[in-house]
């Protein structure tokens, strides 16, 4: 086989993606809900006026009327305007981190799969970050750096970009072993050619598949980091964070603890689904057997 046809090969598979998550229910609902999550956090000035920063002491723990469709919370903020932009916050968070971390991963998981003497010592690297907790590593970055949306991007992605590592790299042994590359290798193609043209493209599939649960990941972090108080600023609002002040008056108003955390499991949970399905459109044959 030539390498150009192995090259057309990926490229084919991925042309049918569309259509087979069309055909799964659990993809089309998984997009329907990120599509419409989106589409109201972006349109957060449109649906509602109120500022998720301002206190109104006078109309705190309100429950969900006309004027504040999910509440205020227990300084008198509104709960909408909390949801929604807490929203842009996780938003920016995971796409950021999701952009850091697989950018570096991908660039060092090509190399360390292709060239053995950096596998060597980038891998040791590698298990050693990931003996570790994620969450305590971020939390000590976070913690040495200060709160704010900047510091939970560089902390998360410092955390996330191993386990992505290594699925790139596992996936470059494989392609890098294939008989398109010997033929390339044997017609005098550069190496820095090999890898840009025939193995990444030949890796996009599991690199697709893994992005979307580091976008999972970053979302659930940050809340995480923000619950415990090492998460976005003062002058920032987040779901994690909602659910933290939320914490000492869930008895006098369950909508404050609601609202943020279904948005929340909605999220992870839609971007869960996606990845898994997206596993599937990429894979049929692991579809078959789950089937």
């Amino acid at each position: 086989m030539s390498a150009t046809t192995a090259t057309i090969a990926p490229a084919a598979r991925r042309a049918g993606l569309a259509r087979r998550l069309a055909a799964k229910p659990t993809a089309a609902l998984a997009i329907l809900v990120l599509a419409g999550l989106i589409a109201a956090i972006l349109a957060a000035p449109l649906l509602t006026h109120a500022s998720p920063l301002k206190i109104d002491p006078a109309h705190r723990l309100l429950s969900p009327r006309t004027g504040h469709l999910m509440g205020t919370d227990h300084l008198g903020r509104d709960m909408l305007a909390i949801v929604l932009y807490g929203g842009r916050t996780s938003l920016i968070v995971g796409f950021f981190v999701t952009a850091i971390a697989m950018s570096v991963a991908i660039a060092l998981g090509l190399l360390s799969g292709f060239y053995r003497r950096i596998d060597a010592v980038l891998m040791r690297i590698v298990d050693g970050l990931m003996a570790f907790p994620g969450i305590v590593l971020a939390t000590a970055a976070a913690g040495y750096i200060g709160p704010s949306v900047t510091t939970v991007v560089l902390a998360l992605s410092l955390v996330l970009i191993a386990p992505a590592l290594r699925v790139v790299r596992g996936q470059t042994l494989i392609v890098r072993e294939l008989p398109m590359i010997e033929a390339a290798r044997a017609v005098g193609l550069r190496e820095t050619h090999i890898l840009t043209r025939y193995i990444l493209p030949a890796v996009l599939s599991p690199i697709l598949i893994q992005a979307s649960f580091v976008f999972s990941a970053a979302v659930l972090g940050e809340a995480a980091l923000s619950f415990i108080g090492l998460g976005v600023g003062a002058k920032d609002v987040s779901w994690g964070g909602a659910l933290a002040e939320a914490r000492d008056y869930i008895q006098n108003g369950w909508w404050i603890v609601v609202f943020p955390g279904a948005a929340l499991v909605l999220t992870i949970l839609s971007l869960n689904l996606l990845g898994d399905s997206l596993r599937d459109a990429l894979d049929p044959k692991l579809a078959g057997r789950r089937a």
